[in-house]
């Protein structure tokens, strides 16, 4: 990575960019797809275009600190209009493409947004301008295609003045708890964030011919993917992909054949199930290799040194017959998978770690720009989100709440006093509503949401996050929320897995139909036995002694998840809540 800016004295995340695509040329640097093919842009013509759209902006009417809100798919045309809102003087305000109309109009009457720009998607853009038509001060709406944007211009000098104090974007928490709030980073945060995550990957192996690779996955209107899919990227130089979504991912890992990806659990998750499910389906010397690589792995893993010289032998003969294959899936130069957003399970994580494939789990969250801890490369501990990112201290409250400060808080939230004041006290400190512990090493160790603690009628603490990553891990499960607050013992809202549903119904000589099957007695008891087998493996006070089933998936679309695939509790018990207590009856 000897491609990095100097972190210490980039002025702003303008001058960094403008910095490294000057330094790339006529190199290439970001990647989409074209007819079918992957075909970059340049780092000179990514520039120019930036310097056109931020000239464009500026012609427009955008003044400095101006919001401008900026709704599209991944792709160039996202890095270069979020590129161009902050050369322009702008904040920028990144939104979900999953927003609704109502989503989108509270969003532009907070942010009080001078302008949108928006995807030429007819989808997209139609929600877009139907909530700018009802806003308090309608903004000004831009589609990424417009000619206008095409026009030469020089770079803008206000980006010369930004200072790393400045506000550059107001990123929308999700929702999981009620109303999203702005946050406001400052370029600082971020390029703090940057500072830290190239701290961790200079410990991977040196950068081929090419450089790094990223393959920017998740929405970079979140905050992860937004600073460690967009800017660390950008600082070090590295090349990026664009995927075309979740149903191509597996044929774009091939095609990009990136260095670095990043995911939320939920990818890994599924992942895994997936290769498992195939080779139960296969069966034969494939499957009991692959499960002796993970029983190996494992154990080279967790107790080094523990493997006898003939399993030493037949480990290093599975690098080739297992591993090298499985690293061929992820296009075969990955260095590293990095998991953030929601809490991974170990269980997920030794399954790559001893198939080969180096998993990074890490913490973070939006007030923090958002990355506070990782794991190192050399310093992994699976069950741990790793050690503080240099300059950012931990303390603990007394009930065990995480507390943070350093570079990377945020300035606090946009228009709301309150609610700033309730998450920084008076010394700095970010209140950041997660309960944990950390190890004499620094490790860190995050076990629920404050919020989200369930409570019971003994008075007993219990992770919810816990029992429904567990269960979800069983085959027969696709989604889980438990439920309990208050209550003697916990119950649960199951979705079943849809692959199981579909093998169930036809082994079972029923219709295909998950309505229908989650009502019959003989597949809810297939749905029970998997219940039982995770109770045999917890506490008494984490079994979940009485479940419901329903065929409805939690989504974005239905407002029970968010983009980020955290389940939203208090819209699901909206919903299923009087479900849920006619349990206990």
């Amino acid at each position: 990575m000897n491609g990095a800016i100097d972190y210490s004295s980039c002025p702003n995340l303008v001058a960094m960019f403008f910095e490294q695509t000057d330094r790339l040329g006529e190199r290439p640097f970001l990647w989409d797809k074209r007819d079918g093919l992957y075909a970059p842009l340049s780092g000179t013509e990514t520039a120019a275009r930036v310097a056109a759209f931020a000239g464009a902006l500026i012609r427009q009417g955008v003044t400095p600190g101006d919001r401008v809100m900026l709704v599209s798919e991944n792709r160039p045309e996202w890095l270069i209009a979020d590129m161009a809102i902050m050369a322009a003087g702008g904040i920028s305000v990144p939104v979900y493409t999953t927003n609704t109309v109502a989503d989108h109009l509270y969003i532009m009457n907070h942010s009080g947004a001078r302008a949108v720009i928006t995807s030429p998607t007819p989808v997209l853009s139609g929600r877009v301008r139907e909530a700018a038509g009802r806003a308090d001060a309608p903004p000004l709406v831009i589609d990424l295609g417009s000619a206008d944007l095409e026009r030469e211009s020089e770079r803008p000098a206000r980006a010369d003045t930004l200072k790393r104090d400045d506000t550059a974007c107001i990123i929308y928490t999700s929702g999981t708890g009620g109303a999203p709030k702005g946050v406001m980073q400052s370029h600082g945060n971020i390029l703090h964030n940057c500072m830290g995550a190239h701290d961790i990957l200079t410990e991977l192996d040196a950068a081929g011919p090419d450089g790094e690779v990223f393959l920017s996955f998740l929405p970079l209107s979140h905050a992860f993917e937004h600073t460690v899919g967009q800017f660390f990227p950008i600082s070090i130089g590295a090349q990026i992909y664009y995927a075309e979504g979740v149903e191509r991912l597996a044929a774009n890992m091939l095609e990009a054949r990136p260095t670095i990806m990043i995911a939320v659990p939920r990818l890994y998750e599924s992942l895994r199930e997936r290769i498992l499910r195939t080779l139960t389906r296969e069966g034969g010397i494939k499957e009991r290799l692959f499960r002796k690589a993970l029983s190996l792995g494992g154990l080279r893993h967790e107790a080094p040194g523990s493997l006898s010289l003939g399993e030493r032998a037949m480990d290093v003969a599975l690098d080739l017959l297992v591993r090298r294959k499985v690293a061929g899936r992820f296009g075969g130069r990955l260095k590293a998978l990095v998991s953030g957003g929601a809490p991974l399970h170990p269980d997920v994580a030794l399954f790559f770690t001893a198939l080969g494939v180096r998993i990074l789990q890490g913490y973070g969250q939006t007030e923090c720009a958002p990355v506070v801890s990782c794991n190192r490369p050399r310093r992994t501990r699976l069950h741990t989100v790793g050690p503080a990112l240099r300059e950012v201290e931990v303390g603990f409250a007394s009930d065990g709440e995480i507390l943070v400060r350093g570079p990377l808080v945020m300035q606090g939230y946009w228009r709301d006093p309150e609610a700033t004041r309730a998450a920084l006290d008076p010394d700095g400190w970010l209140r950041t509503g997660d309960i944990g512990a950390i190890d004499r090493s620094g490790f860190i160790r995050i076990t629920d949401r404050k919020k989200d603690i369930i409570v019971n009628s003994g008075g007993d603490n219990l992770s919810p996050q816990k029992v429904e990553g567990m269960l979800s891990l069983e085959p027969e499960i696709a989604q889980v929320m438990v439920h309990g607050d208050k209550r003697p013992h916990l119950v649960a809202l199951i979705v079943p897995d849809r692959t199981f549903v579909s093998e169930w119904a036809a082994e079972n000589g029923e219709a295909d139909d998950p309505s229908v099957l989650v009502t019959l007695p003989r597949f809810r008891k297939a749905i029970g036995d998997a219940v039982e087998r995770f109770n045999h493996k917890v506490s008494p006070l984490e079994r979940v002694r009485r479940f419901t089933l329903t065929a409805e998936p939690f989504s974005v679309d239905n407002g029970q998840m968010t983009p980020t695939q955290k389940i939203r509790r208090h819209r699901i018990r909206a919903v299923y809540g009087e479900v849920l207590e006619e349990l206990y009856g």
